[in-house]
């Protein structure tokens, strides 16, 4: 790991005291000089993918047919509040009324009736306190959140990756966050963006030795995604790895362990003790969503199965799969790159267990490529090998990039597939 670059901006050597407005002044201008770089790359990378988005799905009208809860609706961006965002909606008007309902003789995979205990806390909480404290409805204030913790999610990935191989690869990694499959999910009524600036914050704290920020840090994701046990994972295994190393009795470590699980393991419980069954948020993901962890059966059977060109396995959708099937290569062939640049367990046991966690459920394949999203150490190697090239011809590469996310991050979820 490289420590010869800062994260933070130059500091003057002009002496001034410490609350002058010519002090604040110049930080602000220093902050932005070093920051503005990474939200403008970002932001314009993002507005590319998403104008191209809103096209592909006006161009093909086929929202304005379908239910306003599945992927329809009376303009082009209500699509992006459909599906789980319709949940998070309900969610942050109605509250949560936690029950296993059972579908009056169903026999196959679904025999649970759909209830919105299986959605996170955290995102529509935000959402309303958002609306709350601005007037806006909660699909607009949903939206904003969405934005805004993704632009805080990609600063988040430009302060970790800088540490491998300076600003240019920070700047890169941050447009790949952009452009990466999935990518459609950031800029939508969804939980992705608030979660993975969690997560990437956290493990920014982790890497810097600031154990209380990370633990709370980890403590708020557990309350946003299911999958943040692999954060609170990877936050463990580095917390019992410096109590080894410095082989002291450190009070942050311990109370970052103590900490992180709070959130996911005390909802989880809210959810079963509520339904009168301690299991009973798996049993509602497993009944009424089919999602269950099968030890990666069913990633066996798409793969085996569009390996011989045939799609007949569960919840086949074959656009959205190929990209998904792409998705999951990607990372299998930058894994190794990963680990050649020897990266804190953080970054790695984070990676390496939400690849596991993912690969490892029956669920809708289609959205691997969102549900990958959190992978984000995945792009360090490929940002460290990025940043040779000259800013113009970054920005080129990533632009084509962007323009194609708009069908690939975007349009194949919403419209070819059930995000």
């Amino acid at each position: 790991m490289s420590d010869t670059t800062t994260l933070t901006p130059p500091v003057s050597s002009t002496t001034t005291t410490p609350f002058s407005g010519r002090d604040v002044g110049g930080h602000v201008r220093r902050t932005a000089r070093h920051y503005g770089p990474v939200l403008a790359l970002y932001g314009v990378l993002k507005l590319i993918g998403f104008a191209v988005f809103m096209y592909l799905l006006d161009s093909d009208g086929g929202f304005r047919t379908r239910n306003p809860r599945f992927g329809g609706g009376a303009h082009v961006w209500d699509v992006l509040a459909t599906w789980d965002g319709w949940w998070y909606q309900q969610i942050a008007a109605h509250g949560y009324h936690p029950a296993l309902v059972h579908v009056p003789g169903a026999t196959g995979l679904i025999t649970l009736e759909g209830n919105s205990a299986a959605f996170f806390p955290l995102y529509p909480a935000t959402m309303r306190l958002v609306s709350d404290t601005t007037g806006l409805g909660l699909y607009g204030s949903g939206m904003l959140v969405s934005v805004v913790a993704s632009f805080a999610a990609a600063l988040g990935i430009y302060a970790v990756t800088v540490r491998f191989g300076g600003r240019r690869a920070g700047l890169a990694a941050a447009g790949l966050w952009a452009v990466w499959p999935g990518s459609g999910m950031e800029w939508s009524a969804y939980s992705e963006s608030l979660y993975i600036a969690l997560a990437v914050w956290a493990c920014h704290a982790v890497m810097t030795d600031r154990w209380l920020t990370a633990g709370v840090l980890t403590f708020a994701a557990g309350l946003g995604r299911p999958t943040a046990v692999a954060l609170i994972a990877a936050l463990t295994v580095a917390a019992l790895q410096t109590l080894h190393r410095r082989r002291e009795n450190l009070a942050g470590p311990w109370t970052a362990m103590a900490i992180a699980p709070l959130g996911l393991v005390g909802y989880v419980l809210w959810v079963g003790n509520e339904m009168g069954d301690l299991g009973g948020y798996f049993k509602l993901q497993s009944g009424a969503w089919a999602h269950s962890f099968d030890y990666g059966k069913q990633t066996v059977d798409v793969f085996s199965s569009m390996a011989v060109g045939r799609f007949d396995y569960l919840f086949a959708s074959p656009l959205e799969d190929v990209i998904a099937v792409a998705t999951v290569l990607l990372a299998a062939l930058l894994i190794p790159l990963l680990i050649r640049l020897r990266p804190p367990a953080v970054l790695l046991v984070h990676t390496l267990l939400t690849i596991a966690l993912v690969l490892g459920s029956q669920q809708i394949f289609g959205n691997v490529s969102r549900y990958l999203l959190p992978c984000f150490p995945l792009f360090i190697p490929l940002a460290v090998r990025l940043r040779t090239l000259g800013l113009p011809t970054l920005c080129l590469l990533l632009g084509i990039a962007a323009v194609a996310s708009g069908s690939y991050g975007g349009y194949v979820l919403f419209e070819a597939g059930v995000p």
